[in-house]
Parts: C-alpha cells; sequence; structure tokens
C-alpha cells in the first residue's frame, strides 16, 4: 500500500477518538498489519517524574518497560527529538536488547509524550522512505493527542 493510503487509514481509524490509550492500540495493531517485516511496533510514554521512558500499548514479544532517558535507541531518540534509524542493532552502542532476533530499529520520537518503536528481524530493514512514511504516520498520531 502506498504511503498516502496509509495514513488517511490510519487517520480514519483515530481522529475521532480521544482516547490516547486507544489510538496507541490501535496504531501499534495497524502498523503491525500493514508495514511488512517488523515484529514490533508500539510505544515508550516519557514519565517525567522519573526522566524515562515507560512501555505503552504495543504488539509483539514481551518488552522492557522503563528505559531511562538517553540511554538504547529509544532514549537516544527521546533525548535528541530525532528519528533513529538503525540498521543493526547490535553495533548500536548501548543498545537495550528487548528481543534478540531484532536487527533493525526506527524510533520517531512523538515530542514530550514519547516515542513510536518498530523492530525489525531483518538487517538494513528500514529505508530513508520507510522514514519518511513512518514520521507521516507519527505526525498524523500526534494530532490525535488529548491532554489528561
Amino acid at each position: 500500500m502506498g504511503k498516502n493510503i496509509l495514513n488517511e487509514q490510519l487517520s480514519a481509524l483515530i481522529k475521532n477518538e480521544p482516547d490516547n490509550l486507544a489510538n496507541m492500540a490501535n496504531t501499534s495493531a495497524f502498523l503491525m498489519q500493514f508495514i511488512e517485516n517488523i515484529n514490533w511496533a508500539g510505544f515508550y510514554r516519557y514519565a517525567k517524574e522519573n526522566d524515562e521512558l515507560v512501555l505503552g500499548p504495543f504488539q509483539g514479544k514481551i518488552a522492557c518497560v522503563h528505559i531511562k532517558n538517553g540511554q538504547g535507541v529509544c532514549g537516544t531518540a527521546f533525548k535528541k527529538q530525532k528519528t533513529q534509524r538503525i540498521n543493526n542493532v547490535h553495533k548500536f552502542p548501548g543498545h537495550i536488547a528487548c528481543d534478540a532476533e531484532s536487527m533493525s530499529e526506527i524510533v520517531i520520537p512523538l515530542g514530550e509524550f514519547g516515542v513510536l518503536d518498530i523492530d525489525s528481524p531483518i538487517e538494513n530493514r528500514f529505508s530513508t522512505q520507510n522514514q519518511l512514511m513512518i514520521e507521516e504516520l507519527a505526525n498524523t498520531f500526534i494530532k490525535t493527542l488529548t491532554k489528561h
């Protein structure tokens, strides 16, 4: 499916739902359904009181629950507020291995909310074009966030 079609489908799925948790759950399920060759898709929310990311809704194997700000691929993406596209996570300094089968990873920061994390069992899985598509999907998700 093309980039614009996926974005339109995600928008239709979540745009009228005010509950962040429900939108995280449906977004992670949507990503698992429509992005090929991935083995994990989900969210880590920022917990300011502990300066860490805490596991949110996801699809995939059991995951790490707490990630310190600045540690691992997710913590680095959050701290730098810059997408991290890692071709081989085993070569990333300080990589936190929740699933040894994951080879590549892309993490999109979502501002003060946290990050969107997607893993693949295939090395070099995520291209620049994939990154742009996933960033667009992340922006669609961000637009649905409500303050609680």
